[in-house]
């Protein structure tokens, strides 16, 4: 049970122990995917934009890599001044680490820099910084891709999400994990940091051996980084500064991933009727953020043509998304209206939506009048 309550609490499911957007279900189902049903048709028309370009990248990386040393000198100086005055500059830093999460994300698929050794080296820094394990990590997030949207495939590297037939089978211990691993104040500020600083400090055996040593490695630098910190800084002020620019980081990076794939129409099927392109285009949001949230977030917003075609750099999304005819019709998620997928909690397979936990009462009702 000490296993199941903590596999609950790091909000992203690795194993098979179980499994607002502007627009309605139906609507999100009419999207233009013809001539695109081939997938000849689509993969051409995402081929020009695969090509990584060196410029930008590099560019990406100064223009991140850079200021988020320069705040965290700033934090050094101004925490002796007031601790309190810190905490912008911890929100900021938070935003730079989200940043260099995608630049992260972007190397492990092969996208970011033409040069797979380039990638791998600062996939590999990225990872220290982010405290993520770059081929371990790497391996759990391609099997999301392969099976994002299947409700038979909810596995490594998922939000844990039930049905609600699941759910009602389920122990009453079991449900009191969901409950509290789907509470917004578990998932977003306990599940994150537990999954940041903990639960990426192990492996699985499932992983190859290059990726399970990747963690130890990742291990071994976020060791040499927390001792220079220390050193310099001193234990206290290293470990506050660092808890504070770790919490906006890893609650910011769930609940972009969250909202990416816990929106209003989400698409799930069965992996009889599951289909790679609808998943990709019904079931991945464009989250459509004010252009400095963007630009932190470094354009993962458009996750639905990440989804089509991971191998597009983060820095090729939108130059993707505007000249392509056959994202016009995606629905479109905006900051204000992505504050209602908090109240998601379950998959209701019968009608094809998310559902809250009241929702319960008129299911049971229902099984009821039928028995």
């Amino acid at each position: 049970m000490c296993y199941e309550f903590f596999h609950c609490c790091s909000a992203i499911n690795r194993r098979k122990d179980t499994p607002v957007i502007e627009s309605s279900r139906q609507e999100a189902t009419n999207l233009p995917t013809d001539p695109y049903a081939d997938p000849k048709v689509w993969r051409k028309a995402m081929v020009k934009y695969q090509q990584p370009s060196r410029a930008k990248a590099s560019w990406q990386l100064i223009n991140t890599l850079l200021p988020f040393i320069g705040v965290w000198v700033a934090m050094y100086f101004v925490y002796d001044v007031s601790p309190w005055l810190t905490i912008p500059l911890m929100i900021l830093a938070g935003g730079l680490c989200v940043r260099l999460f995608i630049i992260f994300h972007d190397c492990g698929h092969k996208s970011f820099f033409k040069s797979k050794r380039a990638g791998n080296i600062w996939g590999f820094i990225t990872g220290i910084l982010t405290f993520t394990p770059y081929q371990f990590w790497h391996w759990e997030h391609s099997i999301h891709h392969a099976t994002s949207g299947d409700l038979d495939h909810r596995e490594e590297g998922e939000v844990w999400t039930m049905t609600v037939e699941e759910y009602e089978k389920s122990s009453k211990w079991l449900k009191l994990g969901y409950r509290l691993v789907r509470n917004p104040f578990i998932l977003f500020t306990i599940s994150p940091l537990y999954l940041f600083l903990i639960w990426h400090r192990f492996s699985s055996k499932k992983a190859k051996l290059s990726a399970r040593l990747s963690v130890l490695w990742t291990n071994l630098g976020i060791a040499a980084m927390f001792t220079t910190g220390i050193l310099i800084m001193g234990l206290k002020k290293y470990l506050i500064l660092q808890l504070g620019v770790c919490v906006v980081f890893s609650s910011v990076g769930v609940w972009l991933f969250y909202v990416q794939h816990q929106f209003e129409g989400i698409y799930w099927e069965r992996k009889s009727k599951w289909d790679f392109v609808a998943a990709a285009l019904q079931g991945s949001s464009y989250y459509k953020l004010p252009k400095v949230l963007q630009w932190f977030s470094g354009n993962i917003g458009y996750h639905h043509i990440h989804h089509l075609s991971a191998r597009i750099p983060n820095y090729r999304l939108q130059e993707c998304h505007d000249a392509e005819e056959m994202f016009e019709a995606v629905p479109v998620m905006t900051l204000r209206s992505s504050l209602a997928c908090v109240k998601h909690r379950l998959w209701d397979e019968e009608n094809s939506k998310l559902v809250s936990f009241k929702y319960l009462k008129e299911y049971r009702a229902k099984q009821k009048n039928a028995a």
